[in-house]
């Protein structure tokens, strides 16, 4: 970890541990060795950083172009290891960025919906993530988080006490030889598959 990497991880982890009833239920699949996309679903800012304290190792993260506008904040999400991304439309040098990473062994975070909640509830996957999954053919790892809606939801000006839970679900390797699509269907039935299988993570 960077040095400006490390400094977040311990204050998101104090917080997560201290600040709120929090716990990690499937604790043993973080320990998966080598590259994966991390998938999870999203519904509040503070999802980046918990499921990212959970883990021992650094991950990258993805976040919207558009926050990367502001000098001082691009520089800090640049610090945090994260990569802009058009989420309406995803771009070679991201999409290169990623496989990099994974080639060289690196985790990935991403989040399918592409946008946070509005209700806490899961929604439609956008296709972005299966492009991802089919051109890097990394392992991918879903997640689902329960609580943070509660806990810091859209519009919210102040944290709330919650109960916070981080599921991890088995790694799987998406089968890609024997789909029936291809192109823009295909990412989609990757990314629908995605959503799948975390709406299967249950407390």
């Amino acid at each position: 970890m960077n040095l400006s990497y490390r400094i977040g991880h311990i204050i998101f982890r104090s917080i997560a541990r201290s600040f709120y009833d929090f716990q990690v239920i499937g604790e043993e699949n973080l320990k998966l060795q080598g590259p994966a996309l991390i998938v999870a679903n999203h519904v509040s800012f503070l999802d980046p950083p918990f499921i990212g304290q959970a883990f021992d190792e650094p991950l990258y993260f993805f976040a919207r172009k558009t926050l990367f506008d502001h000098p001082l904040a691009g520089k800090l999400l640049r610090s945090w290891q994260t990569i802009p991304v058009d989420r309406d439309k995803p771009d070679a040098s991201s999409l290169k960025a990623t496989i990099r990473l994974l080639k060289s062994g690196k985790k990935v975070l991403m989040f399918p919906e592409g946008t946070r909640s509005h209700d806490g509830g899961l929604q439609k996957a956008e296709a972005g993530v299966g492009l991802f999954i089919a051109k890097s053919r990394a392992p991918v790892l879903p997640v689902r988080i329960f609580g943070s809606f509660e806990a810091y939801p859209r519009g919210a000006k102040f944290l709330r006490q919650a109960q916070i839970r981080i599921v991890v679900g088995k790694p799987y390797v998406p089968d890609l030889k024997n789909q029936s699509v291809e192109g823009r269907d295909l990412y989609q039935a990757l990314a629908d598959e995605v959503m799948e299988r975390i709406g299967e993570l249950t407390l």
